[in-house]
C-alpha cells in the first residue's frame, strides 16, 4: 500500500468518524432525546455536519485524489475507492458550506414539527417547516445540476445514475402489470385477517421480534433494536448497527414486519467489509440495493409459507390463546392479504407499489415547483382515491405518515419499489442456485440466503453501480418480470 493511499484512507476514516458521531446523535434524537434537548441537539448535529462537509471538500482531499488518480499499482478495490471518492468530492464541492448548515438546521426544525403534527393529526403544524425544506431542496438541485429534470439531481443521491426518465418508464410498465393483477385478486372472496387485530401483549411481541431477528442471523453483539415513531436502521460502522421498530398492542403485523424489514437493512450494514471502514467499499451500494435487502427478507422470505412452517410454532409459544383462533394456512393467507389501504409500511406487496408511485409523483411536482407544501394534503388524498380508492380520515394516516420529507429525503421513495424489483430478481437467483432453500426455511435455517447475499451483495460495498451489481449477481439487467412472475404465482 502506497504512502499516499494510506494518507487518503486515514483522511476518509477521520471524516467517517465525524459522520458516525453525528449519526449517533440523530439516532438518539429519534429514540431517547428528551423534548427540551431538541434545540441543542440540532446545533450539535449542524456543527458536526459542517465539519464533515469542510473535510470532504478540502484542498487536501482534492490533492490526494488527484495524486492517486495518476498513481500506478493500485489494486482493483483501491482504484474503485478513489473513483467513488472523486465522484463524492465533485458532488460535495458544489454545495456551499452556508447552504449545508442552513439545510441541517431546517431539517432539525422540520423533524420535530413533523412529530408534533403527526401526533396531533394536524398538517398545518408541519406546513411551514416543510415548505422551507422544499425550497432548500430545489436550491440543492440547482447547485448539483441536472440535464432533464431537477428531481434527477436528488434521485442521483440515492441511486447514482437514476433519472426520472428511467423511473417513469419502469413505473409505467409496473402499473400496467399490477393494475389488472390487483383487479383479479380483488374479484376473489376477501381473506379474513381479523384475528391479526386481537390484543397481542407488547412485551411478548418484542421478544418474538428479537427471536425472528436472531433467526435471520442479525448479530446482537454488533447491533441492537429500540422503539421509534417511524421504524428505521442506522449504522455507525458494520460492528454497531441500530434497528428500530414500533409496537401496536392491537396489530401483530405492525411490529413483526417492521422488525423483519429493518433486520434486512441491518444484515446488509453488518455484512459490509469492516476492513473498508470509512471508504466507499465499506458503504452500501445504493438505497435501491439497500431496500432490496429489506424487501427480500420482509416479503420473499418473511411472508413465505416455508418461513412460517417453522415459525408458526414460535408464534404459538408467545401467543397460545390468540393462536387458537387460526391455523397456519389461515395465518399465511392473512399476512398475504391484498387490499387497498392507507399506510405504506403496512401495505401488501401489490398495492405497496402504488403507495410509492404516489409519493414519487408528488415529489416530482414539488421539486419542479408545481406543488407547494400547502397543496400536499388535498393532492395526496386525490391520488389515493384515484389509485387505491381510499381516502385518509386525517393527516396522520395521510401525508404525515412518513418521516422522509422531514429529513429532507426527497428522491428516496422511488428506491422502495425499485428495491422490491431487485429483491425478486435476487431471490429468484438464490432459488436457482440453491433449490433446497424453501426446505431449509421450513427447518428455521436462513443461512444459505444470508451467505448468498454476503457473497453477491454485501462484500462489494460501492464497488459497482446498482445496475452492474444486479447483472453480476443474477446475470441479468433489472427487470420487472421476476416480481410479476412471483406475484402471479402467489396470488393468481
Amino acid at each position: 500500500m502506497s504512502h499516499t493511499y494510506q494518507q487518503y484512507e486515514s483522511y476518509l476514516q477521520n471524516i467517517a468518524d465525524v459522520k458516525y458521531a453525528s449519526a449517533v446523535l440523530q439516532w438518539d434524537q429519534e429514540t431517547y432525546l428528551p423534548p427540551q434537548g431538541q434545540q441543542a441537539r440540532g446545533r450539535q448535529i449542524t456543527t458536526l455536519g459542517d465539519i464533515a462537509h469542510q473535510q470532504g471538500t478540502s484542498p487536501t482531499l482534492s490533492l490526494l485524489l488527484q495524486s492517486l488518480a495518476q498513481q500506478p499499482g493500485l489494486t482493483v478495490q483501491q482504484a474503485a475507492n478513489v473513483l467513488q471518492s472523486t465522484s463524492d468530492y465533485d458532488r460535495n464541492i458544489k454545495l456551499p458550506l452556508p447552504f449545508v448548515s442552513t439545510l441541517s438546521k431546517a431539517i432539525n426544525t422540520s423533524y420535530h414539527a413533523w412529530v408534533q403534527a403527526k401526533q396531533q393529526h394536524n398538517f398545518a403544524l408541519f406546513e411551514q417547516p416543510l415548505q422551507a425544506i422544499i425550497e432548500l431542496k430545489r436550491q440543492e438541485a440547482d447547485y448539483l445540476g441536472y440535464t432533464h429534470h431537477p428531481y434527477d439531481a436528488l434521485l442521483n443521491d440515492y441511486d447514482k445514475g437514476l433519472t426520472t426518465l428511467t423511473v417513469d418508464k419502469l413505473f409505467a410498465h409496473l402499473t400496467a402489470e399490477l393494475t389488472p393483477l390487483l383487479q383479479k385478486i380483488m374479484a376473489k372472496p376477501p381473506v379474513n385477517d381479523n384475528f391479526l387485530k386481537q390484543h397481542f401483549d407488547k412485551d411478548a411481541q418484542w421478544q418474538l421480534g428479537l427471536a425472528v431477528l436472531k433467526q435471520m442471523n442479525f448479530n446482537f453483539n454488533a447491533g441492537r433494536q429500540d422503539v421509534s415513531e417511524h421504524p428505521f436502521t442506522t449504522s455507525f460502522g458494520s460492528t454497531d448497527v441500530r434497528l428500530t421498530t414500533r409496537v401496536d398492542a392491537n396489530d401483530l403485523c405492525n411490529m413483526l414486519w417492521s422488525c423483519i424489514h429493518e433486520g434486512g437493512h441491518g444484515l446488509y450494514e453488518q455484512g459490509l467489509p469492516a476492513s473498508q471502514y470509512g471508504l466507499p467499499l465499506g458503504e452500501y451500494c445504493s438505497l435501491s440495493i439497500h431496500e432490496s435487502q429489506s424487501r427480500l427478507w420482509e416479503n420473499n422470505v418473511g411472508r413465505s409459507l416455508s418461513f412460517w412452517q417453522h415459525n408458526f410454532q414460535l408464534l404459538q409459544q408467545y401467543f397460545p390463546t390468540q393462536c387458537e383462533q387460526f391455523d397456519i394456512q389461515q395465518f399465511y393467507k392473512a399476512i398475504n392479504k391484498v387490499t387497498p389501504s392507507l399506510i405504506r409500511t403496512e401495505a401488501d406487496e401489490i398495492t405497496y407499489h402504488f403507495h410509492v408511485i404516489i409519493r414519487y409523483q408528488i415529489e416530482k411536482l414539488i421539486i419542479e415547483g408545481t406543488l407547494q407544501a400547502k397543496d400536499i394534503p388535498a393532492y395526496w388524498n386525490e391520488l389515493y382515491k384515484k389509485h387505491l380508492g381510499v381516502v385518509p380520515q386525517h393527516d396522520a394516516e395521510g401525508c404525515l405518515q412518513d418521516v422522509h420529507w422531514s429529513h429532507g429525503s426527497f428522491g428516496y421513495f422511488a428506491t422502495y419499489s425499485i428495491g422490491s424489483l431487485y429483491a425478486a430478481q435476487f431471490y429468484k437467483a438464490i432459488l436457482l442456485a440453491h433449490p433446497t432453500v424453501p426446505a431449509q426455511l421450513e427447518q428455521g435455517n436462513t443461512r444459505t440466503i444470508w451467505q448468498w447475499l454476503q457473497q453477491n451483495i454485501y462484500k462489494y460495498g460501492r464497488q459497482y453501480s446498482s445496475a452492474d451489481l444486479c447483472k453480476l449477481a443474477t446475470g441479468q439487467v433489472l427487470s420487472i418480470q421476476p416480481f410479476v412472475q412471483y406475484a402471479q404465482a402467489k396470488w393468481v
